[in-house]
């Protein structure tokens, strides 16, 4: 395992961090549960009909010890979890659409880390990112001053880390929305031990080219100084001048960044997902996450083709989220 997750270990063990699972009766999320609770790195809470959940870990030669299985059909706090759920709602649901929706495990989950009976949540393996997302953004809500959650990715090979956002949720960021993932995705890298270089990507290199999508990143790099006077930013960048010195010293020679950004904002969805998957497929990085940033409290997302290994990782992400 790389350094990136040996350090992640240390922070986290024995802190007996709540991390929970909705989908407790999928394999792999059992597999990784119950090697997460044997080394004591986060205390796992799977949700599922009990009887079920501990019939497939029997099947599977896994011992769930230090693993608390929930089922919201029979949850004896269930009242006290409805009650919390209208109130965050606003009004927004009766008491029987709450029971309603209550029973589905996503929202039961999020509910769980709202009422801080746990502090996190890994979802996705059987569910759609929407499926994961949304009851997150209605339960957990995003952090004061943060308008929208961003999905990053630290793609890893050997010593090498860097931070590739928004490359999940949002499609189509303005300037506000790319300095704010800009902000956010640099926290993210500090959380990995990262001094983070923030470079904004575009087609065009400190206006080599330009066009209201150069514009837009330009615009994101003033909003983004603005509000973070001491983060290393800058932009607009194209990838070689942001990652190659001897490239960024011809095209921007008078930047801060030269050559050295470790954190890559990507001006849209779509070329935050190509990107990622190229530097995965050609340059064989391996990518974690996506990793959900601009939340009050740690909900992830998980790939529905994820391995054990993906969400033992995520898992271990998760908890270092909620170690300051």
């Amino acid at each position: 395992m790389s350094d990136l997750f040996t350090t992640l270990k240390e922070k986290v063990v024995g802190k007996n961090i709540g991390i929970v699972f909705p989908e407790g009766n999928d394999e792999r999320i059992l597999t990784a549960v119950a090697r997460l609770a044997a080394e004591n790195m986060v205390k796992p809470i799977v949700i599922g009909n009990v009887e079920e959940v501990n019939t497939l870990a029997k099947n599977l030669g896994l011992t769930l010890d230090g693993v608390d299985v929930l089922d919201p059909n029979t949850y004896e706090q269930m009242d006290e979890v409805v009650a919390s759920f209208i109130e965050r709602r606003k009004g927004k649901a009766t008491e029987e659409d709450a029971r309603k929706i209550l029973l589905s495990p996503n929202y039961f989950g999020t509910m769980l880390v709202h009422m801080n009976i746990a502090q996190g949540l890994v979802s996705g393996a059987a569910h759609s990112t929407a499926d994961t997302v949304r009851p997150a953004l209605q339960i957990i809500k995003t952090k004061e001053g943060v308008r929208k959650t961003s999905g990053v990715f630290i793609m890893v090979r050997g010593e090498e880390k860097y931070v590739f956002a928004d490359c999940a949720i949002n499609i189509s960021p303005d300037s506000s929305d790319l300095a704010e993932i800009a902000i956010e995705s640099a926290e993210t890298a500090k959380m990995f031990n990262m001094e983070p270089r923030v470079a904004m990507l575009s087609f065009s290199t400190k206006g080599s080219a330009k066009s209201p999508e150069t514009e837009r990143v330009v615009e994101a790099v003033r909003i983004a100084k603005e509000r973070e006077p001491n983060l290393t930013i800058d932009g607009e960048f194209q990838f070689d001048a942001a990652f190659v010195p001897s490239v960024a010293e011809k095209k921007a020679p008078l930047s801060e960044i030269k050559g050295d950004a470790n954190v890559f904002v990507f001006p849209s969805l779509e070329a935050g997902n190509i990107g990622y998957k190229i530097a995965q497929r050609l340059g064989n990085f391996e990518a974690v996450g996506p990793i959900l940033q601009g939340l009050n409290k740690p909900v992830n997302d998980l790939s529905r083709g994820c391995s054990v290994e993906d969400v033992y990782k995520l898992a271990l992400i998760t908890a270092g989220q909620t170690v300051k």
